[in-house]
């Protein structure tokens, strides 16, 4: 995979806590402006602005402007991505658990 293509892939965008956390944030609300989300980390603007970036190459996170303000709001379509390739695996160690189950009771 090359660097552009990491750009947009959901995975590498949530591979990071920083990341995640912001995603939970803008989960909890319908959209925050980036001095409202700065002091949830122990970080200066620039950095988490640069999450910010990150999240919305993977089209998690649209913002808008509204004055000189930026919000920033979640789009959770892209997490279906995860949600699909988890629940592929959810199936196959619940028949791992469910083989080793019977093996044990034989």
């Amino acid at each position: 995979m090359n660097k552009t293509d990491q750009r947009h892939d959901v995975f590498v965008a949530i591979a990071d806590p920083t990341r995640r956390k912001l995603i939970r944030l803008l989960a909890d609300t319908e959209e925050l402006p980036l001095h409202e989300l700065t002091p949830h980390f122990q970080m200066g603007r620039t950095a988490v602005s640069k999450h910010l970036s990150i999240l919305k190459e993977a089209d998690l996170v649209i913002n808008r402007k509204i004055g000189r303000e930026t919000r920033y709001r979640l789009n959770a379509a892209p997490l279906q991505e995860v949600k699909d390739w988890l629940t592929f695996y959810e199936k196959f160690w619940n028949e791992r658990a469910l083989l080793l189950k019977n093996i044990l009771e034989e």
